[in-house]
């Protein structure tokens, strides 16, 4: 694509007469969701690509990856983690109980939560899936050094922290 834009993407909307920017003056390549977007689409299918030889989709190996540095979870918080609707994670973890690699156990004080945990066999699972996972993540940082990395992943934070909705 044609680089068009030299100005000031981010511009500050002071009063009624402030302009913005049109999407054709920023262009896509200048603009972040859409980068951020191609980004992740190609990660996610990337991924459920080369976990398929594993037997493993990506919703199973998101709650697996979660579970296995946290020590329990409720599925609200599982779903928030894995960025999946409630009733997706719902059915995987239906999944991931018939294989043996989560429980699912009501809190004692409130019967109407339930409390996830990864199993022995869980663990071995995502241990199993963890060295694609992370060849993939090198292959997307290629050529980035950690000093990037580490400015990268503190503006994600930062902006994730002016559009999040829950606390987690």
């Amino acid at each position: 694509m044609i680089e068009r834009f030299s100005g000031t993407v981010l511009r500050p909307l002071d009063g009624p007469e402030a302009k913005r920017p049109t999407m054709g003056e920023i262009g896509l390549n200048n603009f972040a969701p859409y980068l951020m977007n191609r980004v992740i689409s190609r990660w996610n299918a990337n991924l459920a690509d080369d976990l398929k030889s594993l037997d493993m989709t990506t919703a199973k190996m998101r709650a697996l990856a979660i579970l296995s540095i946290t020590p329990s979870v409720t599925i609200n918080e599982l779903s928030v983690f894995a960025v999946t609707e409630q009733s997706t994670m719902s059915r995987t973890l239906d999944s991931l109980e018939d294989q043996g690699y989560i429980r699912r156990q009501p809190r004692p004080e409130d019967m109407r939560i339930r409390d996830v945990t990864i199993t022995e066999d869980g663990r071995a699972a995502f241990e199993k899936i963890w060295p694609t996972m992370y060849d993939d993540f090198l292959k997307m940082f290629q050529g980035i050094e950690e000093e990037e990395y580490k400015t990268f992943v503190a503006v994600l934070h930062r902006v994730l922290q002016n559009i999040r909705l829950h606390d987690i």
